[in-house]
């Protein structure tokens, strides 16, 4: 991503974090067109001019922390389900995974529900990709007869639903 400036050393990264956590709790709080700069600057304990040195701008800094928050759910509902033995193992446990990461991150809705109105085109690259590596499971998980022969699509958007 050409807008972010990903930290080449550890305090560098330390620094990139607390400005991800300050956005994340700004975003969900006061929403992205209420929230600044400065306050995430502020918020992170940084100078607004380090923030820039991360990020290009604003909508850079919300378009990477729904990229962030999309890359490390998946991440942990992977890690939580390597094991499982059968598709219904790995949804009872990734349901499971999904809403103690909600629970944790608890403006994550907020923030994603809000991308539609910050950058249409940012909202459905979100659910696309989560949908399109959901459906890629599913249809294994219907080769192997573990799932009836539905359209698989339709399949995962109600899936993604019910967490709503």
């Amino acid at each position: 991503m050409g807008d972010v400036n990903i930290p080449k050393t550890p305090r560098g990264q330390e620094t990139m974090d607390k400005i991800c956590r300050a956005s994340e709790e700004l975003f969900s709080q006061k929403g992205y067109y209420n929230t600044s700069i400065t306050d995430i600057a502020q918020r992170a304990e940084v100078a607004p001019g380090t923030v820039y040195i991360y990020f290009k701008d604003k909508k850079s800094i919300f378009k990477y922390l729904l990229e962030d928050l999309n890359r490390t759910i998946r991440k942990e509902i992977a890690i939580a389900t390597k094991d499982c033995k059968s598709r219904y193992e790995e949804e009872k446990i990734g349901f499971r995974v999904f809403f103690d990461f909600a629970r944790k991150h608890i403006g994550l809705y907020k923030i994603i529900w809000e991308s539609q109105f910050v950058d249409g085109e940012l909202f459905k690259e979100y659910y696309d990709n989560f949908a399109s590596r959901y459906m890629k499971r599913i249809k294994l998980a219907q080769k192997n007869g573990e799932i009836t022969d539905i359209d698989p699509e339709i399949l995962v958007y109600c899936l993604i639903g019910i967490t709503k």
